[in-house]
């Protein structure tokens, strides 16, 4: 068998119970925001959209028990977006880490020696299978502060940070399947369809999670509007709305507002 045909190569990707937080793209969006302290230059860079970029960061802030990326105001240039501490330091360590793992797969590539190639592409297949990704546009590391056992369900308390809280209602099955305990760590899901969004303070609903921050972005669509929305902590949630709401409430970028969701509608996952 010609060895180098069959030499295995990767990408090294840092994932959580829900998906991808960490992987090559990533990273070069990271340096790229590093070097050019402007999200539009730093896409164009990598390449991605500017969307995506965003999404991107949206994601891994949401996602790490620190902000990677902050938005600067002020400044010689009126401001930008410049990575945090914790982020330098994510790249770093993921770059010593990706040395690593190319010399592991190096070392991999040699021990196979004799081996079919019929194994080898059954084990690359293998490996595509056991990647899982999820649709849920919302995605919040956290950890549990609170359990509240019913008849029929459990209500979770969640703390993402130190601003910010998220309450999951799900079944006494789900509970004791997720094995959740104070103090564990958990992730919360939520469809990006099941944010409602609110302006007016004086509004009160029955859903059990407002979550106050203020517009970042308004991507308008062919049918509906995804807008973002920043959190005190650092994080961000997005909602799908129509282009007839946006309008109703009159929604610009830089304006308070209000992420309203159902208990119900927050999905848990294990972090493993």
């Amino acid at each position: 068998m010609d060895q180098h045909r069959h030499a295995l190569r990767g990408r090294l990707e840092l994932d959580t119970g829900v998906g991808q937080f960490l992987g090559d793209t990533r990273i070069r969006l990271l340096e790229a925001i590093e070097a050019h302290g402007s999200i539009s230059q730093a896409a164009k860079a990598v390449p991605m959209s500017y969307k995506a970029a965003w999404d991107a960061i949206d994601a891994m802030n949401n996602l790490a028990e620190a902000p990677l990326v902050v938005r600067a105001t002020g400044g010689r240039n009126g401001g930008g977006t410049r990575l945090t501490d914790h982020g330098r330091r994510t790249v770093a360590l993921y770059r010593a880490l990706d040395d690593e793992y190319q010399a592991a797969l190096a070392r991999l590539t040699e021990r196979l020696g004799e081996a079919e190639a019929q194994d080898v592409d059954q084990f690359r297949l293998l490996l595509r299978r056991l990647s899982m990704k999820t649709s849920a546009r919302n995605q919040f590391a956290g950890t549990v502060v609170g359990l509240v056992e019913g008849e029929v369900d459990f209500e979770v308390q969640i703390r993402l940070d130190a601003h910010t809280e998220v309450v999951a209602v799900i079944t006494g099955e789900s509970a004791e399947a997720l094995g959740l305990h104070i103090g564990g760590d958990i992730t919360a899901l939520v469809k990006s369809s099941s944010v409602l969004l609110l302006t007016d303070r004086r509004l009160r609903t029955s859903a059990r999670n407002h979550l106050w921050g203020e517009v970042t972005r308004i991507h308008a669509g062919p049918v509906n509007a995804e807008v973002t929305l920043a959190l005190p902590g650092g994080r961000s949630v997005c909602a799908v709305i129509t282009h007839d709401s946006v309008a109703k409430l009159g929604l610009q970028v830089g304006q308070p507002a209000c992420a309203v969701f159902k208990a119900s509608a927050v999905i848990l996952c294990q972090n493993h």
